[in-house]
């Protein structure tokens, strides 16, 4: 063995692609298919539940419990085999059984899930199927035959699969005690995996299939919601176009609007998501049948072309359009920005204008106040030159009238030029 260390999760992650084989049946035999999902997002889903779920149903059976960890099962439970897979959103049981009841497709079928065990399910059942595993018959009319009496003509979906190994068939209705039907006619040539294979792609169909429709119901939860931001959408904007409105109130109302669609993004995302993959799977599913047409009717991917593809498109659609609502409100919202970016930047400029013409004011009022500072200033200042120069008015002989006024003028002028050479310094 070659001396490097392997990565923890190396032989886990190789062991995963092969842990779910696939059956091996004979006909006839029978299975009966159950999905259940937790009312939960996959986000918030207690796994846990699922597993003790199983366990009491083996339990029922007396069989051996899986690993604690496990997330796939398939074992014997009594004269049965159970298939239990546990999936992101759901858990899907399978039990196969080498008998055929006398009634085709009888509701006692469904009695290998006690009534109890039943009621205490971690969730609510998305779909559950009966399946008749029968050797073809001889002739095209014994099929035709037995499916005219088995499903409704109207929406039975036949075809030859796997290059004529079977011929599978279902109308993908309920029928009254709850169950979808489908019939699957082998070969003898056909080895017991390959019908297993067979047997194990029908279900998955019918299980992607149902799990992707939940995306349609949401699909009805949330168009009245868009119908109505749609509107005030649409009438924001013809707002936007005349004067009446105030800008920055639109521009609160449209913020409001692209709330509302982020949020149902958020809501809707995982389930948008998963009916996108889940669509996927089951396109792909019906591909590698490799389908014939049978009896002139309609095949698997031709009745979904007609009766399940337009509820995706509608989903496809519906979450287009949550997409385009969002981008038409982030784009008014950036639109609306600007132009009270605009009409605030003109108001700028009006309150700047003002206040030059308030600064030119102030200016000439300051000059008045300095010519009479200058005069309040001298007045003061003659005064203190008079009481200096008072004592020698009597040695010269001069009036002290005469003196002041022989002051004034120098005093003005010294006080003038003192003054403007402050202004000029602090300028």
């Amino acid at each position: 063995m070659a001396p490097i260390k392997d990565y923890p999760d190396r032989y886990a992650l190789s062991g995963e692609l092969h842990a779910r084989p696939f059956p091996s049946l004979k006909a006839p035999s029978s299975a009966v298919f159950l999905a259940i999902k937790q009312p939960e997002d996959a986000a918030s889903r207690d796994k846990g539940q699922d597993l003790d779920h199983l366990n009491a149903l083996l339990d029922h059976y007396g069989a051996p419990r899986p690993d604690p960890k496990a997330t796939h099962y398939y074992g014997e439970m009594g004269k049965y085999w159970l298939k239990w897979e546990q999936h992101t959103e759901m858990v899907t049981y399978t039990v196969f059984s080498d008998t055929l009841g006398d009634r085709p497709f009888a509701p006692d079928e469904f009695d290998v899930f006690p009534d109890y065990w039943l009621a205490d399910a971690p969730g609510g059942r998305i779909t559950s199927s009966l399946l008749r595993l029968l050797p073809k018959p001889d002739s095209v009319e014994q099929i035709s035959a037995l499916l005219g009496s088995w499903f409704v003509p109207e929406s039975l979906a036949v075809a030859s699969v796997l290059e004529g190994a079977a011929v599978v068939a279902s109308d993908f209705r309920i029928d009254p005690a709850g169950h979808l039907r489908i019939a699957v006619f082998t070969d003898e040539t056909t080895g017991d995996r390959r019908r297993g294979r067979i047997v194990q792609r029908l279900f998955e169909i019918e299980t992607y299939k149902a799990a992707s429709m939940l995306g349609f119901s949401m699909v009805r939860w949330l168009q009245p919601q868009l119908n109505a931001l749609d509107m005030k959408l649409t009438d924001l904007m013809a707002q936007m176009r005349g004067p009446a409105a105030r800008a920055e109130d639109t521009l609160h109302a449209l913020l409001d609007i692209s709330v509302e669609l982020e949020t149902l993004a958020v809501k809707t995302a995982f389930r948008f998501g998963a009916t996108g993959a889940y669509r996927t799977i089951v396109g792909q599913r019906i591909t590698v049948l490799r389908e014939e047409r049978f009896l002139g009717r309609q095949g698997f991917a031709e009745f979904m072309l007609r009766r399940y593809d337009p509820a995706m498109r509608t989903v496809e659609a519906t979450e287009n359009r949550l997409k385009t609502m969002s981008e038409r409100a982030i784009r008014a919202a950036e639109l609306l920005r600007t132009r009270v970016d605009v009409e605030r930047s003109a108001q700028n400029q009006d309150i700047l204008a003002s206040m030059d013409r308030r600064a030119d004011l102030q200016l000439r009022l300051q000059k008045t106040v300095e010519g009479l500072s200058v005069v309040a200033i001298s007045y003061y200042a003659v005064s203190l030159a008079g009481y200096l120069l008072y004592p020698l008015a009597g040695a010269f002989g001069v009036s002290k009238g005469t003196l002041l006024a022989s002051v004034t003028l120098p005093v003005v002028a010294g006080v003038w030029l003192m003054v403007r050479r402050l202004k000029r310094h602090l300028g």
